[in-house]
């Protein structure tokens, strides 16, 4: 299979249009359509409907789409190494659920930047879930991920421990201390449920006989960054990672809301696959990891 195929394939499913992929890749759409029509003679499935308003996937085109990203992903990575020996250098490719890429792994990579300044690091943020199967699929090196690894042939290591945080702007008026009771009579404002916290915190107060999906909620939001704004309006509490508000509860922009009994602790993991012949600068970067843990998180 010819990996450009596969390439303008996927930029084809993801606008659902060959006209546009044609135009921004400089290419007739006469010859385009042929190259897709050389993937699908080679899959021995039709990929594509073609119509007036467009093209729409075929049940195998879904199937086809779903691979293709990693697909390309991991080639891309192939030649980036091979160049690698080349220049003697090598990239350590890092996925992270958004919290540590955004609030805890920057100045780690700076620590370790300046340890092994001939290597390079490219982090990216995901959800966990995505993390994990970004390591499974040679997409990225290592990950790190919220609670343990669901696929069993994943290596792990724990390298820090957070906790979450009950936050509510500066003025919001609510107690310090307040029960169980009072605290789901204010309005949430929460991050969604492909944050594998989020999952945890459902799965706490569902254990102590609340369903937290049937309370005041204002907003299931995808970003702590824009839950804080709204936070910074008074316009609600959230619970939120301590690593993710711990400036922001220093400068007094946001305060933390005690509720008795309420403990929520989660344990950071680095992930990686097995490998026998893995590459040496990757190995020290996890030795390196998880001899310094979480004291060199921002």
């Amino acid at each position: 299979m010819n990996i450009g195929y596969l390439k303008f394939f996927y930029d084809v499913a993801k606008v659902k249009s060959i006209s546009k992929v044609a135009n921004s890749s400089h290419i007739s759409q006469p010859a385009l359509s042929q190259q897709i029509q050389k993937l699908e003679d080679n899959l021995g499935y039709k990929l594509l409907i073609r119509s007036n308003k467009g093209v729409e996937l075929t049940e195998a085109g879904k199937i086809v789409e779903r691979y293709a990203k990693n697909i390309i992903k991991v080639y891309d990575n192939m030649l980036e190494d091979l160049n690698a020996i080349i220049k003697n250098n090598s990239t350590i490719r890092i996925d992270a659920c958004p919290t540590m890429a955004t609030y805890a792994l920057p100045c780690t990579l700076y620590m370790i930047k300046e340890k092994y300044p001939d290597c390079n690091y490219n982090l990216t943020s995901n959800f966990s879930d995505v993390v994990e199967q970004n390591v499974i699929n040679d997409v990225c090196n290592v990950g790190f991920i919220q609670g343990l690894p669901n696929d069993e042939e994943l290596a792990y290591s724990k390298v820090g421990t957070d906790r979450m945080v009950i936050v509510a702007g500066k003025d919001y008026y609510v107690k310090e201390d307040i029960s169980m009771k009072e605290l789901f009579k204010h309005p949430m404002i929460l991050l969604m449920e492909q944050f594998k916290i989020r999952r945890e915190l459902n799965g706490y107060f569902s254990n102590l006989g609340f369903d937290i999906d049937k309370q005041n909620i204002l907003f299931n939001m995808d970003s702590v960054e824009s839950i804080k704004s709204l936070l910074a309006k008074n316009l609600g509490i959230s619970f939120l990672p301590y690593i993710s508000i711990k400036k922001e509860l220093y400068t007094k922009q946001l305060k933390e809301i005690h509720v008795v009994d309420f403990n929520l602790d989660y344990e950071v993991y680095i992930i990686y696959k097995h490998y026998k012949d893995m590459d040496r600068s990757v190995r020290e970067f996890i030795s390196f990891l998880k001899k310094i843990g979480e004291k060199s998180f921002c």
